[in-house]
């Protein structure tokens, strides 16, 4: 049981690693500067690399599954990270129109808006789920410190964009903020995904003896 989540967990940081960097490069091959506007805009129609953007995507959630399955004796955790793969696929799937556009700046379309939501909600659920390991007291130390870390700058910084998304619009400071922000979503899953591959089968015994 111990070996096949460790394996959960190669897989699970893998499929991160590799959709995240599928994205990034979609992300760089759009004209202009890669730091403006919402990384969103990079799977829209027309883009050329939108359907890798958007399968980048889609492979990252499917990480994150992965991850949910690995820690699923965290119940909280497996759940909360359950939902925020559903949320990523349906946010790659679902692609929004040309610039992303929200209201109630811009007219959207039913597709902005299911995209729109399932990438805020995806990304709730997530630093959900880094509280919840934060507060876990079956997690690693390290995993908690980590968790607690990365929760300690995806709230603000999520808290901070969501304002701006409401009350200013499209801008240079949001784009910037997303980015930092999905950088710290990826950065705490491949180093979740670490953390749990390290786990040592002797330690998880004597737990298990103790209980």
């Amino acid at each position: 049981m111990v070996q096949f989540k460790r394996s959960l967990a190669v897989a699970a940081g893998s499929a991160v690693l590799a959709g995240t960097l599928i994205m990034l490069v979609a992300l760089v091959s759009l004209p202009g500067p890669w730091f403006a506007g919402y990384v969103s805009e990079a799977g829209t129609a027309g883009r050329p690399f939108a359907i890798a953007y958007r399968c980048g995507l889609i492979l990252l959630a499917f990480g994150v599954a992965l991850l949910a399955t690995a820690l699923r004796r965290l119940r909280a955790v497996g759940a909360l990270l359950g939902i925020a793969a559903v949320l990523a696929a349906t946010s790659g799937a679902v692609p929004c129109s040309n610039g992303c556009p929200l209201p109630p700046y811009e007219p959207t379309t039913a597709m902005d808006v299911v995209h729109a939501s399932a990438s805020v909600a995806g990304m709730f659920a997530l630093a959900a789920a880094m509280v919840a390991v934060a507060l876990a007291p079956a997690a690693r130390l390290a995993a908690r410190r980590l968790a607690l870390g990365a929760a300690g700058l995806a709230v603000p910084l999520g808290g901070v964009l969501g304002l701006i998304m409401l009350f200013v619009g499209r801008g240079a400071v949001g784009a910037w903020l997303e980015r930092l922000l999905l950088l710290v979503a990826v950065s705490w899953l491949i180093g979740t995904a670490v953390l749990t591959f390290l786990t040592d089968p002797a330690r998880v015994e004597r737990q298990k003896a103790v209980v």
